[in-house]
Parts: C-alpha cells; structure tokens; sequence
C-alpha cells in the first residue's frame, strides 16, 4: 500500500497541498520543524527541497512501513525519520519552532490529546500548519469513487473515504479542537482549490481502491472482489471525465494555529 499509495495518490491529490505547506513555512522563522503523520514522505521531500539547508527537520509517522518507504525513496538532503505516535511525542517540551501535518489529523484517534501533544512540543510563539479535505462532493475523483464501489456493496456500502479522510471539514468543530488543544483562538483557516489530473481514468481508481485503506473495507466485504472495485471505479471516472486526460477538483483548508507566548 505504501508504494502504490506513493506512485499514484501523492501526485494526485498530494503535491499542490505539500508545496503550499512549504511555501507558508518560509515565511516563518523557523530553525527546527517536526512532521507528524509524513505518510510516505511528500511534504518531507518537499520541505528538504524547499527550506534552507539551516532548518531542521524531523518526519515522524505512526506506521514503520510509511517511514522504510520514506527513507528508501529518500531526500534531497538529510533528515531525521523516526516513527512517532502523535498522541504521545517521544520528544521534549518546546522542541520545535514549527510542527506540520499534512492530511493526518483526520486519523487522529483523538484530535484535542494530539493537538495538545503538538502545543507541548512547540515552543512559545511556535506554528502548527496542517491541512484537511473539505466534505466530499467537492472533491471528486473520491466522491465518484466512494458512489461507484459502494454500489457494489449496497447493504454494506465501504464509506472508508467519506467517513475519515473527507469526514473532519467543519470549520467550527476545527476551531473548538484546536484551542482545546491550547492554541491561540481563533486559528487562521484557508480555502484552498486545486486541479487533480491523471493520464488516465484508472489511475485514480487504483490510488484510491489500492492505495488507501478502502481497500481493507472492500476485501472485507469480499476478498476476491478488489480487482473488479477498482475497474467498477475506473468506469465510473470515464464516464464523468473521459478515458484519458482526466480532471477533477479537490478542494481542502489549510489551518495555521500559533502556540501562545506564555502560559
């Protein structure tokens, strides 16, 4: 799932979100940044590519398969990958000037602990910048996906995608985690759109079916029935957007929450 996940939904979805996470950590001064939740690696690779060789940074994710396939695929200059659980940092209180999640606080078993977790390590005046899908119907290579397989299945319908990855987008519910969390309130959120283009309708049928974990909830439904999701989904795309040179939106918010400056 890890190089599949890489091959085909990092550019898909990913890399427009990564540069512009990049891009804001710039304008911060900044001398150490922590990475939670880094996945395979794009906003590390980013981050090494496009912040100066001065700042420090640490790519921590949960599952050890994420951070061997991240280390394998490398950097362009040296980072510091370790496996880390968000809920409880093996690192000291305000460590770091900066932390940044991209798409991961939706998995967050529970959002104001990890929040938390992230103030402790940062120090007074630190950012936490993290982004998250808006609902689903605004993103729509997922949406017609999600409608495709769950056709499927339609007693037990795999809501994987709607349910996590798309499901955290209420703005108000954000901003309560986050200051229970002990950020400053409100924190700064962004809109932002992009472009998802593949060459073809089923690359993202295979990102999504194979390459996230609604593959373990089709499987679960029927081991054998994996293959025939993911053509059910690539016919579904052709069908909206064509066979070849496909084009949808995705649309998330990018949150920007400041650590206060004394207790």
């Amino acid at each position: 799932m890890p190089e599949l996940y890489d091959r085909h939904l990092v550019p898909l979805i990913f890399d427009p979100y990564a540069d512009d996470l990049v891009a804001r950590l710039r304008d911060l001064d900044v001398r150490s940044i922590l990475e939670v939740a880094a996945g395979s690696g794009v906003v590390t690779r980013a981050m090494a590519d496009g912040l100066p060789a001065s700042v420090s940074v640490t790519a921590t994710d949960l599952s050890q398969p994420m951070i061997d396939y991240g280390q394998s695929v490398g950097t362009s200059r040296p980072v510091v990958w370790q496996s880390g659980d968000v809920m409880d940092l093996p690192f000291g209180d305000a460590s770091f000037d900066a932390v940044v999640c991209q798409f991961g606080v939706m998995f967050f078993p529970d959002r104001t602990t990890a929040f938390a977790e992230v103030a402790r390590v940062l120090r007074p005046g630190g950012v936490f910048l993290f982004n998250v899908w808006d609902a689903i119907e605004h993103n729509e290579f997922a949406s017609v996906v999600t409608a495709a397989v769950g056709g499927m299945f339609a007693d037990d319908p795999p809501l994987f995608l709607a349910r996590t990855p798309y499901g955290y987008f209420d703005e108000a519910t954000i901003q309560a985690d986050v200051a229970a969390g002990g950020f400053v309130s409100p924190a700064g959120v962004e809109v932002l759109e992009a472009r998802s283009r593949a060459r073809s309708a089923e690359i993202p049928a295979i990102a999504f079916c194979q390459g996230t974990p609604l593959r373990t909830e089709i499987e679960a439904r029927h081991p054998s029935r994996l293959a025939e999701a993911t053509a059910v989904a690539t016919a579904a795309i052709q069908a909206r957007f064509g066979k070849t040179d496909v084009d949808g939106k995705i649309r998330g918010f990018v949150i920007s929450a400041t650590k206060p400056l004394t207790a």
